[in-house]
């Protein structure tokens, strides 16, 4: 795999805004300065086998994180898009993402009175030619800034799952497996 530098020291986080009317980040908080915001980039989205399915996109401005999802040669229906923990893509299992991106310690889900992860995204709907695209909104995060970051100790991935976020089964809406992996900030290395 490769990594720009940037995705090495990036962070990213986001909350739901794909599908119509979601907007599950907004607070009312102050929006980030514009100097204070990252340099967009962009990362492989790989299948089990290592081979790109797609990209995902990552910009910050004064709203927060957008991250943008292009996908292709994925199963046609509608998938689960979440932020993971660990900025590690390893197939055929993905399992090295660890668990959904979860600053707050809140329980899964968008529709879950006690959600949800920051990392909780909208579901993607991929085509009969196997193609599709979301964006996403997360207020709250920034790439590699203050905290909530994806640019954390251990790192952040974005994962595509085989079938649809029912979004409130903690912990993570039974959403099954994991069929695609992109690393948006790799883990830290220690200082020499």
């Amino acid at each position: 795999m490769k990594y720009s530098p940037l995705l090495v020291g990036a962070g990213l986080m986001l909350s739901s805004c794909g599908e119509a009317g979601s907007d599950a980040g907004d607070t009312g908080e102050t929006a980030v300065e514009p100097s204070a915001v990252a340099q967009p980039f962009s990362a492989d989205l790989l299948a089990p086998a290592a081979t790109s399915v797609g990209t995902v996109s990552v910009r910050e401005d004064a709203n927060g994180i957008t991250v943008t999802v292009e996908a292709a040669g994925l199963e046609p229906g509608m998938h689960a898009v979440h932020l993971h923990e660990t900025g590690v893509c390893e197939g055929p299992e993905f399992a090295s993402a660890g668990g959904h991106w979860n600053p707050s310690g809140a329980q899964h889900g968008r529709d879950n009175p006690m959600g949800s992860h920051l990392g909780d995204l909208a579901n993607m709907e991929i085509d009969e030619g196997g193609t599709g695209r979301s964006d996403y909104l997360v207020r709250e995060a920034t790439i590699s800034g203050e905290a909530p970051t994806l640019a954390d100790q251990d790192g952040t991935a974005l994962v595509v799952h085989a079938g649809a976020d029912d979004y409130r089964t903690d912990p993570s809406g039974a959403a099954g497996a994991r069929v695609a992996c992109a690393v948006l900030a790799a883990p830290r290395q220690p200082a020499d």
